[in-house]
């Protein structure tokens, strides 16, 4: 493996009803291209009375990107957006210089049967001239999304550019999110087809990457330019996400991303004199740990 490899061991931790399994930051690695936080929603069946329930919360310099695998949600926010995502959609919200949303079960699913919530949730930070934009909100069905198949592969190029396709997400930096799925075993080819940093997510299955394998749960952090082989093997289901590094340090608190403390700091008052916009219709408050 090359001296920039390294590998990311999925660390879990209880949220309510769910078990969320933290990818990024990590001690030795904060950030992969512009995404710096990455939870999986790791499969939860939903019993009866179980539902989703994440109150009204705030972000700042940052754009929020939830990807189903299984499940749904209904996303609302201070925007006045109120969409609700299906596995294989994509909703995509540039918080910029603030905005609030919430994420829950959607009414419809809140009866007597029991249902399987698993995606991810993760945080692309905006470049330092964008982070105080206006708030923005876009969802995408699964077949508005590129996708194709190589050697069996299916791919599924969820956001940014690579493979010479695009993603119709309008994102605001040099990216990439694509998804694969193979039946048989099938080499991977990175080199030329991505650019920058990248983390490879074992969501199901197993990679051999240098002679390492990489089980389900795990991330391989490396670079599109380096020469090792990945490889498949069969039945396996990825995430690859990435991209070119911004030229200053990022920092985060809570839910707040700025290339300014300063910044942090004005936002976490301004979300403790709860002077941030609402979420219509929704009274709830998270209050900032």
């Amino acid at each position: 493996m090359s001296n920039q490899g390294l590998i990311i061991e999925e660390r879990s931790r209880d949220i309510g009803d769910f078990l969320v399994g933290r990818l990024i930051p990590f001690r030795k690695k904060r950030m992969v291209g512009p995404f710096i936080f990455i939870d999986h929603m790791t499969p939860t069946i939903m019993k009866p009375g179980k539902y989703m329930d994440i109150d009204q919360h705030p972000h700042i310099g940052l754009s929020t990107l939830t990807y189903m695998l299984e499940g749904e949600i209904m996303h609302k926010d201070s925007i006045g957006s109120h969409q609700r995502i299906s596995p294989g959609s994509v909703n995509w919200m540039v918080a910029g210089k603030g905005v609030t949303h919430t994420e829950r079960t959607p009414d419809d699913m809140r009866g007597g049967t029991e249902f399987i919530v698993h995606g991810y949730q993760i945080w692309v930070a905006l470049p330092k001239h964008l982070e105080e934009i206006e708030p923005e909100f876009y969802h995408f069905d699964a077949l508005e999304l590129p996708n194709w198949k190589e050697g069996g592969t299916d791919f599924t190029l969820i956001a940014g550019k690579g493979y010479g396709k695009e993603s119709p997400l309008p994102v605001h930096s040099d990216l990439f999110m694509v998804e694969l799925k193979n039946k048989e075993r099938y080499e991977l080819q990175i080199k030329g087809e991505l650019r920058g940093e990248i983390g490879i997510c074992v969501v199901d299955g197993e990679i051999t990457a240098c002679g390492n394998s990489i089980l389900k749960g795990n991330m391989l952090v490396s670079k599109t330019e380096d020469n090792c082989s990945i490889v498949l093997e069969p039945n396996t289901h990825l995430l690859l996400f990435g991209g070119i590094p911004f030229p200053e340090e990022r920092y985060i608190y809570w839910n707040f991303v700025s290339s300014s403390k300063d910044k942090i700091e004005a936002a976490k008052k301004q979300w403790r004199n709860k002077q941030f916009p609402n979420v219509p219709n929704d009274n709830s408050y998270v209050t900032m740990p």
